[in-house]
């Protein structure tokens, strides 16, 4: 399979620089902040059901400051009005 295949398109930015990745970075460490810290799970099953659980609670309950206090779920609702 190829990248043309998923529609993915390759990075443009110069090698070594971070920003491609910041998001994604962000999102890595508010995960292991909130979800993982000091946790230890006892199946693969256990993990993946309470990953699902806190993506839910993070995109339909949890407000950010950075959407005006908003769930992710609200702010793109209101931004699609």
């Amino acid at each position: 399979m190829s990248l043309e295949t998923f529609n993915i398109k390759i990075s443009l930015s110069k090698n070594g620089c971070p920003y491609d990745n910041a998001v994604a970075e962000a999102t890595y460490k508010i995960i292991k902040t909130e979800l993982a810290y000091n946790r230890v799970f006892s199946s693969f099953e256990e993990l993946e059901m309470e990953l699902f659980n806190y993506v839910n609670w993070y995109n339909n309950h949890r407000i950010h400051r950075s959407l005006n206090y908003m769930t992710p779920v609200e702010y793109k609702s209101k931004m699609s009005e």
